[in-house]
């Protein structure tokens, strides 16, 4: 039996105080960097994917009283390379967004079998240097939603 994936997927913008930003180097693409994300599994809250994805592609143990939800979500077309992952049809995701405030920058333990490497950036240099719009745009607002 194939087991797809659902197309509901969390994206955590993990951060310092100062704004610096985690962004992960995607193995399946490398120079393509992104916040951390990954689909909803069945019967799983958004919450607690969000922290699971954020301790399987960082290391980062963290509460769910300990992420922030934006109470925003963005739909977009899932990549064509990317769609056998998916029941057949299904053409979009719904990608919900949420932020991980952690004291300073830190060593990351990434999941070498989705990404190359990490680095932390400033927060404007993070947004330029996502191939996601919706990472994009999540990152720029970050000053907003936690009221730096």
């Amino acid at each position: 039996m194939t087991v797809f994936k659902r197309p509901i997927s969390v994206l955590v913008v993990i951060h310092t105080p100062a704004l610096d930003v985690l962004l992960l180097e995607r193995a399946a693409h490398p120079g393509y960097w992104q916040s951390v994300t990954g689909s909803q599994e069945e019967g799983e809250t958004l919450i607690a994917t969000a922290c699971r994805e954020v301790a399987e592609e960082t290391g980062i143990l963290a509460s769910p009283a300990e992420i922030l939800d934006w109470e925003i979500c963005n739909t977009f077309e899932i990549f064509a390379e990317w769609r056998h992952r998916y029941a057949p049809g299904v053409t979009h995701n719904v990608e919900h967004i949420f932020s991980l405030q952690i004291p300073e920058r830190r060593a990351i333990r990434i999941a070498p079998d989705e990404h190359l490497a990490y680095c932390w950036r400033p927060w404007r240099e993070a947004a330029a240097n996502c191939f996601s719009w919706t990472n994009r745009d999540a990152i720029l607002r970050l000053p907003e939603k936690i009221g730096a």
